[in-house]
């Protein structure tokens, strides 16, 4: 990842509302993210083989204090009428931001599952590179929370309910979904006391938008 800081967000979304939500994300809300002073790129992931319509965010920052600067919190506190209009339609909604631990591998995998942790892992990196060193894997991110920062009370916040945390997050990235399987596995066997959040379940999502901070300015 570039940079040292993320946000990262799930979602549900109602199939009525799927084209204003996907309209709203792809033609206004990203690009104003990215526009954004500290935010370098962001991806989005929709879950694969489940009825719901999850939706997962990530977005690269600068630095985890980007989710506290002066800009970020201004456009949080001025929602656009499209944003309020969408805001309220967001179910299951979780988010968490804060500094990345470690990354190995080379490029994006257009396939990736994310494990919501409990705790971080006592070695972050030798976890990441004993993963990403496997077949088919293109890279693995450990990410730690930063709560205090993530909490901060916005308007736009208000406009959701109660927003759900998460401790860390473990991201793998796969060539294929064969390739994903494996590693986890992988994974159970070699970290079996790895804990993850029981209430976000670990689900594998397919790449369906991307935005980067040189393409877009």
């Amino acid at each position: 990842m570039r940079g040292k800081g993320f946000l990262a967000i799930w979602s549900d979304i109602e199939p009525s509302q799927l084209t204003d939500y996907l309209h709203w994300l792809t033609r206004e809300h990203a690009s104003e993210r990215i526009g954004t002073v500290g935010f370098l790129a962001v991806r989005v992931f929709r879950a694969r083989s489940i009825d719901t319509i999850r939706i997962f965010i990530l977005y690269e920052l600068d630095a985890p204090g980007v989710l506290s600067s002066e800009d970020y919190l201004g456009r949080l506190n001025a929602p656009t009428p499209w944003t309020q209009r969408i805001m309220p339609t967001l179910g299951n909604f979780i988010r968490g931001g804060g500094e990345s631990i470690a990354s190995a591998g080379i490029g994006q995998g257009g396939i990736i599952a994310v494990l919501a942790l409990k705790e971080m892992p006592g070695d972050g990196a030798r976890l990441a590179a004993d993963i990403a060193a496997l077949d088919r894997i293109a890279a693995v991110r450990v990410l730690a929370t930063n709560r205090a920062g993530t909490a901060v009370q916005t308007q736009e916040k208000s406009m959701r309910g109660n927003d759900r945390y998460f401790g860390g997050l473990l991201i793998i990235e796969a060539l294929d979904q064969d390739g994903l399987e494996h590693a986890l596995a992988r994974l159970q066997q070699r970290t079996p006391s790895l804990r993850t959040d029981p209430d976000i379940p670990v689900l594998s999502y397919a790449q369906i938008f991307a935005l980067n901070r040189v393409l877009f300015t």
